[in-house]
């Protein structure tokens, strides 16, 4: 789940299924009771249905809790982090940091690095599209050392420069799932 709207889905479905829960977050969901095959099934065919899938994979598990700690941090979250990035996921998720990266590599194809990056351009986008916020107030939000820095990766990325980028109409914003 990389949205609200996810775990909304998720929520109704639990309630329908006469499942109780105590928390549904991003990519997890704690329930009361155990489920009977017959019942992960009708949850897991709920799910599809809704383009959601449910993951019992402790690998892919654990891929998709990065991913929402990521886009959490990027997406939800203004406050820069204080300490690095590395540290923080390590502690958030109880594993050493090596490990995440590689098995997040291994599965996703890419470096947890390029996730954040493609990530922080989507937010980018975005910020440029509402136009409230000028370049250096967007690279200031972003906590990109420099507009110079934030230009450079953004037109690395999109191929566009963000000035150019704001002018387009077609090129807008991928949604965060197919990312």
């Amino acid at each position: 789940m990389v949205c609200i709207r996810c775990k909304m889905v998720v929520k109704d479905e639990l309630t329908k299924l006469g499942l109780h829960y105590t928390s549904v977050e991003l990519g997890e969901a704690d329930i009361v009771e155990t489920l009977s095959s017959e019942q992960q099934d009708q949850f897991k065919d709920a799910l599809v249905r809704s383009g959601l899938e449910l993951m019992d994979d402790k690998k892919s598990v654990l891929i998709q809790k990065i991913k929402n700690v990521i886009v959490e941090l990027i997406h939800y979250t203004d406050e820069p982090l204080a300490v690095n990035f590395s540290v923080f996921l390590s502690k958030k998720l109880d594993y050493d940091y090596t490990y995440l990266a590689n098995l997040f590599s291994e599965v996703q194809g890419i470096t947890i690095e390029k996730f954040i990056i493609t990530h922080k351009i989507e937010r980018v986008k975005e910020l440029l599209v509402y136009n409230e916020l000028n370049l250096t107030e967007i690279a200031f939000l972003m906590h990109y050392s420099s507009v110079a820095h934030l230009s450079a990766q953004f037109k690395k990325i999109t191929g566009l420069t963000p000035s150019h980028f704001k002018q387009l109409k077609e090129k807008r914003r991928s949604m965060l799932e197919d990312l």
